[in-house]
């Protein structure tokens, strides 16, 4: 019995990981876990510099020590240490602005739909003119003025996040507020707080989840572009953007420096986009129907 079921085995196991993102969860796992116990995990202090190691490759290359798995930088700083510190930074980034921006974009899509009129024309004209404007021109703008910081990187990204939560909120209030049941509501007397959290919010928040997914790629690639380019979160600090940026000058001879933090930064876009292709694939009804 069992030997005849042993053939079936790895079909099963093919299956199970086509239907469910199975390498992808285990990736943002991996890197929740990081992030959260980053301290206790990396084998050395992420600021620590050691001139004689200067440019030392990866365990696997000649020359290479398991003093660093990965490799050093240009100053000598391990980057696996780096790479999880890092993971910190970017997660805390990404959660911060996605849920500034789900609270500020969702209420107001649903405003917008729901009451129409010159709220909708006001908020939308406000969506329209933050997709105008070009964000990496304000950025750099913003820290020639303020100077780049991790509050900057924060405030920049939410101003730009909310508008896409905004405009998805309010098409699907739209559709739901002529349902049978807000009509119902309307009649017995609800108020529309009321029937934005009890009747439309639950209805959009499926959506919502999936677009916020979706996003958090984004934002990640976002602030490691700022940081690249010197206007995200400033050194010494050890963000990803900032990272492959120090070892642009070195790819030569010591590639491994833009390499690993730049693996990071595809991993976790990667599982993010496969991610939130899934749940929508899911939560989307005329999808699972295909």
């Amino acid at each position: 019995m069992n030997k005849a079921l042993q053939p079936q085995l790895p079909t099963r196991v093919w299956r199970f990981m086509r239907r469910y993102p199975v390498l992808p969860g285990f990736i943002i796992t991996l890197l929740v876990v990081m992030g959260l116990f980053a301290t206790q995990i990396s084998p050395q202090d992420p600021l620590d510099s050691t001139i004689s190691d200067t440019g030392a490759p990866p365990v696997w290359l000649s020359g290479g020590s398991w003093d660093h798995i990965l490799g050093a930088d240009h100053i000598g700083r391990d980057l696996l240490s780096r790479i999880i510190h890092g993971t910190r930074i970017s997660l805390m980034v990404a959660t911060m602005v996605l849920t500034t921006g789900m609270l500020v974009g969702v209420t107001l899509g649903i405003v917008a739909g729901y009451k129409g009129g010159i709220w909708d024309e006001i908020i939308m004209r406000l969506v329209d003119m933050t997709y105008a404007i070009p964000f990496i021109l304000v950025a750099l703008v913003a820290a020639v003025i303020f100077g780049a910081s991790l509050g900057l990187v924060l405030i920049l990204l939410a101003v730009f996040a909310w508008p896409a939560f905004a405009r998805q909120t309010r098409g699907l209030t739209l559709l739901l507020k002529n349902a049978e049941y807000v009509w119902s509501a309307r009649i017995s007397g609800a108020s529309p707080l009321r029937i934005g959290v009890r009747h439309i919010l639950p209805g959009v928040i499926n959506i919502v989840v999936v677009l916020a997914t979706l996003q958090v790629g984004g934002l990640i690639l976002t602030e490691s572009v700022l940081s690249f380019l010197g206007v995200g979160i400033p050194g010494p600090d050890p963000a990803w953007g900032s990272m492959v940026s120090d070892g642009r000058d070195h790819i030569a001879d010591a590639w491994w420096i833009s390499m690993m933090p730049g693996l990071a930064i595809f991993l976790t876009i990667f599982a993010f986009n496969f991610l939130g292709d899934w749940l929508r694939d899911n939560f989307d009804p005329r999808l699972r129907q295909l």
